[in-house]
Order: C-alpha cells, then sequence, then structure tokens
C-alpha cells in the first residue's frame, strides 16, 4: 500500500497546530521510523493514518484514495487492510492468549476454521504458540506486545503501524520486538513505528522522519535518530 501525506495541517483548539503543512509519501513494503520528542506531532500523525482523527487541511491518500472521502461503512474495510500496535497493549485480561488475537477476526465475521487455521499461525510467527492458552496476567511485558503483534496481522493487513510499541517494556523485549518487527517487513508489510526510543532507531538503520513542533525537519533514507 502507497501512503501518501499531502500538505496536511492538523489544528486543535485555540489554534494549536500539531502538524504543520507536512508532505510526505511511503513506499509499499518500507520501514519508517517517525520521531520527535513528546508534543512532536507523532501521535496526531498515528491517528490520522488509522482515521481515528481528520485533518485540519490537506489529503492523506491510501493507493491513490482518499481517506477523507471513504464512507463510515466503509472503515471496516481499510482497518482490515492496517494493524495497529498500541504501547500499552490493550489486551482483555478476562480473555487468553488465543481468544486476544481471535477477537480481530471475530469482529469482521470469520468462521471457525478461519480462526482455528489464523490464530496459531500468527503466534507462532510472534513466538507464543506455547502461550496461547495462558491469561495476559501469566505474560510478561514483552509477551503481551507479542500478542498486541499477533492480533494486528491477523487479517493480513497491507501496513503496521506501531505506536511507542516499546515505550512499556524492557530494553531486551524491546529488542526481540523489533526483531519481529523486521522479519515482518522482510514478508512485504509495510511498517510505520512511532518512537522516542534513540537506541532501537540507531540499531536498526531505517527511514527517519523527524518531526519537531509539528514539521518535519528531516527525511532520510537508513536515519539516526539526531540524524
Amino acid at each position: 500500500m502507497q501512503i501518501d501525506f499531502r500538505d496536511i495541517t492538523k489544528e486543535y483548539e485555540q489554534q494549536v497546530k500539531a502538524l504543520d503543512n507536512i508532505s510526505f509519501g511511503i513506499e509499499r513494503g518500507e520501514f519508517v521510523f517517525i520521531v520527535g520528542e513528546s508534543g512532536a506531532g507523532k501521535t496526531t500523525l498515528i491517528k490520522l493514518l488509522i482515521k481515528e482523527e481528520e485533518p485540519t487541511a490537506g489529503q492523506i491518500l491510501f493507493d491513490d484514495v482518499d481517506l477523507s472521502a471513504i464512507l463510515k461503512d466503509d472503515i471496516s474495510q481499510l482497518r482490515r487492510r492496517v494493524g495497529v500496535v498500541f504501547q500499552d497493549f490493550k489486551l482483555l485480561e478476562s480473555k487468553d492468549v488465543f481468544e486476544n488475537v481471535a477477537i480481530a477476526l471475530d469482529v469482521v465475521d470469520s468462521n471457525d476454521d478461519v480462526i482455528k487455521n489464523v490464530v496459531p499461525n500468527v503466534l507462532s510467527l510472534v513466538g507464543l504458540t506455547h502461550k496461547m492458552h495462558s491469561p495476559p496476567s501469566k505474560l510478561s511485558g514483552g509477551e503481551k506486545q507479542r500478542v498486541s503483534i499477533a492480533r494486528a496481522l491477523a487479517h493480513e493487513p497491507d501496513v503496521l503501524i506501531a505506536d511507542e510499541p516499546t515505550g512499556m517494556i524492557d530494553p531486551k523485549s524491546a529488542m526481540e520486538i523489533m526483531e519481529i518487527l523486521e522479519k515482518i517487513n522482510s514478508l512485504g508489510t509495510t511498517v510505520v513505528m512511532a518512537t522516542h526510543n534513540r537506541d532501537i532507531v540507531d540499531s536498526f538503520k531505517k527511514r527517519v522522519i523527524r518531526l519537531e513542533k509539528g514539521k518535519i525537519i528531516s527525511d532520510k533514507k537508513k536515519g539516526t535518530y539526531a540524524q
């Protein structure tokens, strides 16, 4: 999926611009870090990508389709093409690992045979087959994030968007999560990751788009956090 931000501005109350006339494109199959300090505009950018919020001005295009033109009834179709991984996991404590991943398929009315086939496959991809029937309370932070990634992959999205996915886990687990994301990217999925983790960005040498006060101040292939 090709993603294009064209002259995007997002303005909140009192004329506060979270994003200020930014433009960039992401090619199919890229791995892109979105970096910047707190308040730089990273989270706003993610919310626009998943259509949780609308831009004040400009266009966001997915394969030349303007997100603002997508009808409310069709948003679910869009979200099948976009998987999202959050910092705080968003797992249901009352359900085990299998059930937490299966939710992503339940909401799109997948049948039992599909669920029984897909869930073990994505749990194997993230190395959690042995935890399939464990409750979240028995998982480490890194394992919880792996479940979140598996859930995001269940409907085979074109794009995986990760919003500070290593923010609540230890450094060793963070590197393991990054290796999983890199593997997913190597299989053809576009990965867009917002982060303020300097060590991770510097270690993985991907494209780095740096935001500061809502503006893009640098965009480099094989970049570093500080550019």
